[in-house]
C-alpha cells in the first residue's frame, strides 16, 4: 500500500472515530451590532457586543475572528490561490489582483475589550487572533466589545457591491465573526472562497443607510411600520438622502447576511403551515415575470422538504437577488436573477435546501463539504422531480454520471480532503456535490429507498443545531437500517475505490442455470439481480454483502429470492437459478440505476452490445 493512501485512510479513521452523541456540547455567541453604511463611499462603521459562552470542558486563553472581506485584496490568500490553482474559477481568476484601492474589501477591528479590559490582537489576513485578558473557564461567559470598520469590495465572489446585475450591496460574511471552537478545537480557516463554519447564536442587528434602499436578509424585521418597502401595510418609503435604520433579529443561527438595493421589488408569499417567504428582486421586465412565476414552486418546495426531510424551524425565509450565482445564508439566500423560470426555481430550491443541511444541521463544511452540498444536491433533485412533475424514476442519475466521469478522468481525490486543499476546482465540485449526493444513492440501494428516507428525517431531527460529523450520520443510518455500514463509509469517504460488477457467465446445468458474477472494482456492494423469463415474469434475486450483517426489505415490486451472502474478499460469486437457461430472457444487475457502477456494459445478459449473444469474459 502506498504511503499517501495510508495517510488518507488514517485521517478518515480519525474522522469517523470522532465523539458521536446527540448531546454534544456547543459554544454560543450572542451578537448585538449597530452599523452605519455610507452608500456613496461603500464604507461602513459598526459596533459589536458579543457575549460568548464557553460550554466546552476547556479553558480558553485566546479566540479567533473571521475577517472575510480582507480576502478581496491583491496578494491575499484568496487572490493567490485563485490565480495558481490548476483550473481557476472564472468568477475570480485574476480579478482580485486588479482591484483598485477604492474597489478592494477590508474589515478592520479598531478597538476590542473583554469585560472592559483592552485586548491585544493580531491580524493575519482574514483571521484576527485575540489574546484574552482573562482566561475563559468552562461553563463561563465573557463579553467582547468592539468597534470595526469595513469597505465593501467590488463584487467578485459572493459578496460585494455593484454586481454584474447591478445589485448595489450584497453583504455576506461582512462582519467580524467568531470562529468555531468544538471537540476538534479551533477552526480559524483562512478564506479562499470556499466553505464556512460558525457558532450558534442570536443576532440583534441595526443597519442604518440611505432611506431609498430596500433591505432584505437574515432574521425578522423588528420595525416594519417604520421602514415600509412592502414589509408593512400603509407605511410609505422615505426619499433618498434621508437615512433609515433597519432592525433585524435572527435567533439561533450561525450567520447573518443582508442585501440592499434602491430598485428592489418586494413580494411576500405564505407557505401553508410553514414560513413566510420574502422575494426581493429588481423589476426588470426581461426577467421579473420569472420571479413571480417561481413563487408557487418555491412554496411547494418548502412543503416537500418539510414532509420528506424534516420541518424548517424558522418562521421566515428570503430569496434575494444578489451575489454571483447562488449562495445560502441563515434564513436567506442570494441568487442571480436574470434566469429562465426553471433555472431560477432550480437555484432557489438548491439554496433553500441548504437551510436543512448547512443552516440547521451546521456541519463543518470546510471539513465535510459533501455533507452539505452533496445532501443538498440529492434533496433538491428529489424536490425538483416532484414540483415540476418530471416523472423521473431516478432523479439522481446526473450526479451518478458526474461522479463516474470523474472516476474515469483519473483525477479523484478522497472525500477526506479539506475543502480548501483540493488540487482542482473541478474535483472539489464533483466530490462535494456529486459524490456526496451519490453516497445517498448508495445508501438507498443498500438500505432501500424507504429506510434511507426515514434515516434522512431521523438524522435531521436528531442532529439539528449540533454540527454533526460523518460518524453521526453513519450511526443514524445504521440504527435505521439495522445494518453495519462501516465498510461503505470507510471506502466511500477515505479512498478513491470505485464500484464495478459484471455478469461473468451464464450456462446451462441440466434443469437449472448457473450464473457467475464478478466483482471487478475495489469497492464491495450488495447486488440486486433481476431475472426476466420468457413468459414475461420477473424474479428479483437479492445478494447481501456478508459484512452488512443485515438485509434490506425492498422487493422492487416483484417476487424476491434472498441468495447467500457474498463475502467481499471473493472476486466471484456463483448463483443457481431453478429454471433452465431456455426459460431465461435476460439478467440485469441494478435495474433501478442507483448503484454507482463505473462500467454498466457488463451488467446485462445477453449483452446489449451484441443482441442476443452474451459477451463472455475469460475465466
Amino acid at each position: 500500500m502506498q504511503k499517501p493512501l495510508l495517510i488518507t485512510l488514517s485521517f478518515c479513521l480519525l474522522q469517523l472515530a470522532a465523539y458521536a452523541q446527540p448531546d454534544r456540547w456547543q459554544q454560543r455567541a450572542e451578537y448585538t451590532m449597530a452599523v452605519e453604511m455610507d452608500v456613496t463611499t461603500n464604507r461602513y462603521t459598526g459596533t459589536q457586543k458579543l457575549v460568548y459562552y464557553n460550554n466546552s470542558p476547556d479553558t480558553l486563553h485566546r479566540v479567533f475572528y473571521h475577517l472575510f472581506f480582507n480576502a478581496f485584496q491583491p496578494g491575499s490568500e484568496m487572490d493567490v490561490r485563485s490565480r495558481t490553482i490548476e483550473d481557476p474559477d472564472p468568477r475570480v481568476g485574476s480579478r482580485i489582483q486588479a482591484l483598485k484601492p477604492d474597489e478592494i474589501g477590508y474589515l478592520r477591528v479598531q478597538h476590542l475589550e473583554q469585560d472592559g479590559r483592552q485586548l491585544a490582537m493580531t491580524e493575519k489576513g482574514t483571521i484576527l487572533e485575540v489574546q484574552l485578558a482573562k482566561p475563559l473557564l468552562p461553563g463561563k461567559k465573557t463579553t467582547l466589545d468592539m468597534r470595526f470598520e469595513g469597505q465593501v469590495p467590488l463584487q467578485i465572489r459572493r459578496s460585494g457591491r455593484d454586481s454584474q446585475e447591478g445589485i448595489r450591496l450584497t453583504m455576506t460574511q461582512w462582519y467580524p465573526k467568531m470562529a468555531e471552537y468544538d471537540y476538534e478545537g479551533w477552526h480559524p480557516y483562512a478564506y479562499i472562497g470556499r466553505e464556512f463554519h460558525g457558532v450558534w447564536g442570536d443576532f440583534d442587528v441595526k443597519l442604518t443607510l440611505d432611506a431609498s434602499y430596500v433591505v432584505g436578509g437574515s432574521g425578522y424585521l423588528q420595525n416594519p411600520q417604520e421602514v415600509g418597502h412592502g414589509y408593512a401595510q400603509g407605511a410609505k418609503p422615505k426619499a433618498g438622502g434621508q437615512r433609515l435604520t433597519w432592525h433585524f433579529k435572527a435567533p439561533n443561527v450561525h450567520d447573518f447576511a443582508w442585501a440592499a438595493d434602491p430598485d428592489y421589488v418586494h413580494d411576500v408569499v405564505q407557505v401553508p403551515g410553514g414560513p413566510t417567504l420574502h422575494f426581493l428582486y429588481q423589476n426588470d421586465p426581461a426577467y421579473a415575470p420569472a420571479w413571480k412565476q417561481a413563487q408557487p414552486y418555491v412554496v411547494k418546495a418548502f412543503e416537500v422538504m418539510n414532509r420528506d426531510f424534516g420541518v424548517y424551524p424558522y418562521k421566515q425565509y428570503s430569496i434575494i437577488q444578489g451575489g454571483d450565482g447562488g449562495m445560502e445564508y441563515a434564513m436567506a439566500t442570494m441568487v442571480t436573477g436574470k434566469r429562465s423560470l426553471k433555472s431560477l426555481v432550480g437555484v432557489s430550491v438548491h439554496e433553500l435546501v441548504h437551510s436543512w443541511y448547512q443552516m440547521v444541521l451546521g456541519t463543518n463544511e470546510a471539513l465535510y463539504p459533501w455533507m452539505d452540498e452533496g445532501f443538498t444536491s440529492y434533496a433538491s433533485d428529489h424536490v425538483m422531480n416532484i414540483i415540476f412533475e418530471e416523472g423521473k424514476a431516478n432523479p439522481h442519475l446526473s450526479s451518478i454520471r458526474g461522479y463516474i466521469s470523474n472516476v474515469k478522468s483519473g483525477q479523484q481525490e478522497p472525500l477526506t480532503t479539506h475543502a480548501d486543499r483540493y488540487m482542482r476546482n473541478r474535483t472539489y465540485g464533483v466530490n462535494s456535490y456529486s459524490k456526496g449526493s451519490v453516497l445517498l444513492s448508495q445508501l438507498s440501494y443498500v438500505m432501500g429507498e424507504e429506510k434511507m428516507m426515514q434515516g434522512m428525517r431521523r438524522y435531521y431531527n436528531t442532529w439539528k443545531f449540533k454540527h454533526p460529523n460523518p460518524t453521526d450520520f453513519k450511526r443514524v443510518m445504521e440504527k435505521t437500517s439495522g445494518m453495519e455500514l462501516d465498510w461503505l463509509f470507510l471506502e466511500w469517504i477515505g479512498t478513491t475505490n470505485s464500484i464495478d460488477y459484471g455478469i461473468r457467465s451464464v450456462s446451462a446445468s441440466g434443469a437449472t442455470t448457473k450464473v457467475r458474477l464478478q466483482r471487478i472494482g475495489e469497492l464491495p456492494m450488495p447486488l440486486d439481480l433481476v431475472v426476466t423469463y420468457t413468459d414475461g415474469s420477473q424474479e428479483y434475486v437479492y445478494i447481501p454483502l456478508r459484512m452488512m450483517m443485515g438485509q434490506k426489505s425492498e422487493t422492487l415490486g416483484m417476487s424476491r429470492t434472498v441468495a447467500a451472502d457474498w463475502p467481499w474478499v471473493f472476486p466471484d460469486y456463483e448463483l443457481t437459478l431453478s429454471r433452465p437457461i431456455g426459460d431465461i430472457r435476460s439478467l440485469e444487475i441494478d435495474p433501478s440505476g442507483r448503484l454507482a457502477d463505473t462500467d454498466r456494459s457488463n451488467n446485462a445478459w445477453p449483452s446489449p452490445e451484441n443482441g442476443n449473444t452474451f459477451k463472455r469474459q475469460a475465466p
